[in-house]
């Protein structure tokens, strides 16, 4: 289960916000877990909320200001209605001091609280991000992930099917590898989905007969990428006289698969004897550029034979 301690997040990230810990050390191995920040009511991180306590409570200039307009007594109860064992820290950011009841709340109740000068909008811009990579609901999947022609694309198929192969024939033409094998997949957002290659595989690439080959040695730098945004699946198959359905050869609807609950679209291409696979492949990739932008090859020749039959000048 994917989880960060709130340590971790100050470590992570002292340098980049300028963070300062100024009180409830004693919280530093708090968790902030997926399963927690996918079922809890509450907000993951947003500014200081009553009503609807975040998990990381954020204050800045002008609910810094709201407090300090308050009895100490009156803050005090407020504070300590949000500072439940739920709650995993909280942030004064773009103001030098934290109030004085809030450095009393957080030590009595250890609750980690930080300190930074950089504006809460912006630190809450800056952390959304690193936390949603963090805690992302993950699976593996038998495949190989690889950036061409800048989209991300996950190459699947039977073993043996060549799929390593075909991933080594697009790196040697400019495309760039980022799992072999075992892909992480983790989902982003609602239909954001990234490939991610785990820390023993990373640089690897196996292929039959050859062994393991380091593409960071073989081919350089620019031939790895840390992670992708999936946006296209090609599945290779290996076609079996004892099919009863043979492949579709004009689909006249795009394919798609689901993975974690988002729909990323597939094409299929039949392994067979001459056939280039990086060349369909690249295709592949370039036809579904086209398609995002609103123009599909198959429909528009499907209307220009529709205008032939009807005797209308195309």
């Amino acid at each position: 289960m994917p989880q960060v301690s709130i340590a971790r997040l100050f470590e992570d990230n002292r340098d980049k916000l300028q963070l300062a810990w100024v009180a409830g050390r004693d919280g530093g191995t708090k968790d902030l877990n997926s399963e927690l920040t996918k079922d809890s009511s509450r907000g993951l991180i947003g500014h200081l909320n009553f009503m609807h306590p975040n998990l990381i409570q954020v204050l800045g200039a002008s609910e810094v200001a709201y407090l300090n307009g308050l009895q100490p007594d009156v803050c005090a109860r407020a504070l300590n209605q949000v500072a439940t064992l739920e709650l995993a820290c909280f942030i004064v950011a773009g103001v030098e001091k934290a109030p004085g009841p809030l450095l009393a709340v957080a030590e009595s109740t250890h609750t980690p609280l930080f300190v930074s000068p950089v504006p809460s909008v912006e630190l809450m811009w800056m952390l959304r991000p690193y936390l949603a990579r963090l805690l992302a609901e993950s699976t593996t999947v038998h495949g190989v992930c690889l950036d061409v022609l800048g989209m991300g694309v996950l190459i699947t198929g039977d073993s043996g099917v060549g799929k390593s192969e075909l991933a080594l024939e697009l790196i040697s033409r400019g495309s760039g590898l980022v799992a072999d094998d075992v892909v992480e997949l983790y989902r982003l957002g609602p239909e954001t989905i990234e490939g991610r290659c785990p820390a023993l595989l990373r640089d690897y690439l196996e292929v039959r007969g050859l062994g393991v080959l380091n593409i960071r040695t073989i081919f350089g730098e620019a031939a790895l990428r840390p992670r992708k945004n999936l946006k296209l699946i090609v599945h290779l198959q290996r076609p079996s006289a004892t099919e009863s359905t043979p492949l579709e050869r004009l689909p006249l609807n795009a394919g798609s698969q689901q993975l974690m609950g988002v729909d990323i679209s597939k094409v299929t291409i039949p392994v067979a004897a001459g056939r280039n696979l990086a060349v369909l492949t690249e295709a592949a990739v370039r036809n579904y550029v086209l398609q995002l932008r609103g123009i599909d090859s198959t429909q528009e020749f499907i209307a220009r034979q529709a205008q032939q039959l009807n005797g209308e000048k195309p």
